[in-house]
Parts: C-alpha cells; structure tokens; sequence
C-alpha cells in the first residue's frame, strides 16, 4: 500500500505554495479544520501520519505533527458567511469575514484642518513619499496626501484597484505616465491635469518625470489596494462611459479647459471645472480657482458640505478662519473648511491659484 493517501494528482510541475502549521494535536486538528470546509488532499505516512495538506477557501495548510508548536496561526478566510472567529487546537484561529460590496465609511469627525508644506514625509507604496494633508484624517473618513516620485523613469507599480467611496488624483508638478482599464492606451498627465479614478477600476502607474508631484484625496482614508495580477492594460476594449461603481472615469486637461467666471462668494474670481462633479452623479466635486484681474479678496458664508478641502497651487494670500487661524498661506499649504465655519482671503496675490475639492453632505 502506498504511503501517501492524496485527493489529487502531485505529478503537475505546477507550483505549490503551502502554509505549514505545527500542528501537535494532529487529529484533532484535522477534525476541526474539516468541520470548516477543509478536505484533505495528502496524508503520510499510512501506517502513522504526521503529515496532511488540507485546502479550502483558495488556500493550503500543511499540518506538521512532530513540528515545533509556536503561538498558533490566525487565518482569515473573506466570502459570503457570517463573521464570527473559531479558536481550535495548537494556537490555530479562523477568522471568517464577511465581504459587501458597499464601502464601509467611518463617521465624519469635523474640524478645521492647517497643513503646512514642510510637513513630515514617509515613503508608501512603490516607492513613493508620501506628505499627509489631514493628519487626523477627519475621523478615518477623509485622506489627502501630497505624493512625490523621486526619481524619473519606469515606475515600480503593478496593476490594482481601490475599494473605495471616491478617490482623485491633480498633477501638481511634473508629469505621470498612467493607463487605465477601459480608458485606451496609456497617457501623460501633466501639471494641472487631474483623472477621477471611479470605484475598482484597474490601472497602474507607469513612468513620471523626476520629483513629479500628485495631489490625491480619497474617502475613505483607510482603504483596500487589490492587485490584479491577470489583467494586462491597456484592454482591447475602449468604454470611456463604462459604469464603475455608479461613477464614471475622467480625465481633465488643464491646457484644453476653459475659465468661467464666478458668481456669489467668489463674484471677481475664475474657475476650471474638471467634471468629476457629473461623473460622480454628484458624490465630489472639484475645480481650480483664480482671481480675475483685481480680485484681491474674498469672504465666505459658512458652507453645509461634509469635506471642503483645499491646496495652494501658487501665489500667496492671508487666510483669517475666526477661531482657528489667521494667517498667510503658499504654495504647497493645503486647509480644510469644516460645514459651519466662516472665513475669508484677503491680501491674495494675483497669481494665487487654488484647489477645491468638496463632497456634499450625504
């Protein structure tokens, strides 16, 4: 008789990754694991096994019974069941998540936020370093970060998507490479463009100039990346309208937009609307604002939006926010305007050039 019992085939040269677990309590372990859906596929030696490989939920455990036991392992196993956690023997836990479709989005805890440009940096994903704009995230509901790319060239990025409410991207300085699910064949970003990245929409970073500088907001500030390591971009397919999550992608180019003029608080001033407003069906909004000519000042009625936030793109101007700040902003300073709060730009240079990105209240 042979010493190994399998359930399937080990003479595929395909390769095999296994997560092995010291597993003294070795039937009993077995037991509880096949209570949860895990069958075995391999067990040996016939005569008194000690070692059995066992698959379910997209994984393979390889239980171990003269191994060492170490603290236990906890194994998160995501699908459509109810969350609960199940402790078993040697250490071992199996934390069943239940997985929705909908974002799930922190309450909003409101203040008026002041980020200066020499802000504390660290390096994130790819390689990139990242300044946070809203360093209390506003309560986990908002983030903002200031992202540079150091060094020029090919970017270390693979193709993913985000679970996420809303997310945006406004090149600052510099240029980006990018493609996008959907969206064509790859396509430069430039300073003062910016893209809507809609809910799971696939696309990767690709080249940038050297210290090329993005603006990107997203809700909610802690999310999901999710590789998607089968897709390859661009796709054969071009649907610019494509329904991503109820928004649609957009890409805004500053060379190709036209200024309006504004009206009510803003009377004097110019704007570039980028179209995330409609791709959105109104969920965010955001546009680029200038004085016209003389404008050398405006005062604000407190507003009734969930996030107001806003990046100094260039010139200077004073800020007066009574009870919180007063006192000049540049380049590269960002602020949030909590629903509620007064305030007023004065002193603004003719050159000042802002970014606004709200979200309305729900």
């Amino acid at each position: 008789m042979n010493d190994t019992v399998q359930a399937m085939s080990t003479s595929s040269s395909e390769p095999n990754c296994q997560l092995v677990l010291a597993a003294p309590s070795f039937d009993q372990t077995i037991e509880f694991l096949a209570l949860h859906g895990f069958r075995i596929d391999q067990i040996f030696p016939a005569d008194d096994p000690a070692t059995a490989i066992l698959s379910a939920h997209g994984m393979t455990l390889r239980l171990e019974r003269t191994a060492t036991a170490t603290s236990g392992a906890r194994i998160r196993i995501e699908g459509d069941h109810e969350t609960r956690t199940v402790d078993g023997p040697d250490g071992l836990t199996l934390a069943f998540q239940q997985i929705h479709d909908h974002v799930a989005v922190p309450d909003l805890d409101p203040g008026f936020v002041f980020t200066p440009a020499a802000g504390h940096t660290q390096v994130g994903r790819a390689g990139m370093v990242y300044r946070d704009l809203i360093p209390n995230r506003l309560g986990g509901r908002f983030i903002a970060s200031h992202i540079t790319i150091t060094d020029g060239g090919p970017v270390p990025d693979y193709v993913h998507h985000h679970h996420i409410r809303f997310q945006m991207i406004f090149c600052h300085r510099g240029w980006v490479d990018v493609v996008y699910e959907d969206q064509g064949p790859p396509f430069r970003l430039e300073a003062g463009d910016c893209v809507l990245q809609p809910p799971h929409i696939r696309h990767r970073v690709l080249e940038s100039s050297a210290n090329c500088e993005v603006v990107e907001i997203g809700c909610p500030a802690e999310h999901e990346t999710i590789a998607d390591h089968t897709l390859e971009l661009p796709t054969p397919t071009v649907d610019p309208n494509r329904d991503f999550g109820g928004q649609k992608f957009v890409r805004h180019h500053e060379a190709k937009a036209s200024w309006q003029p504004m009206t009510a608080d803003w009377a004097g001033w110019v704007t570039r609307d980028t179209g995330v407003g409609q791709a959105t069906s109104g969920v965010a909004g955001c546009r680029v604002i200038r004085p016209a000519g003389a404008a050398t000042q405006a005062t604000f009625t407190p507003h009734e939006d969930e996030f107001r936030f806003h990046y100094v793109r260039r010139g200077t101007a004073t800020l007066l926010a009574p009870g919180q700040f007063d006192g000049p902003v540049e380049v590269d300073d960002s602020f949030v305007i909590p629903a509620g709060q007064p305030w007023r730009l004065h002193q603004v240079t003719e050159d000042f050039e802002l970014l606004e990105v709200t979200l309305p209240a729900q």
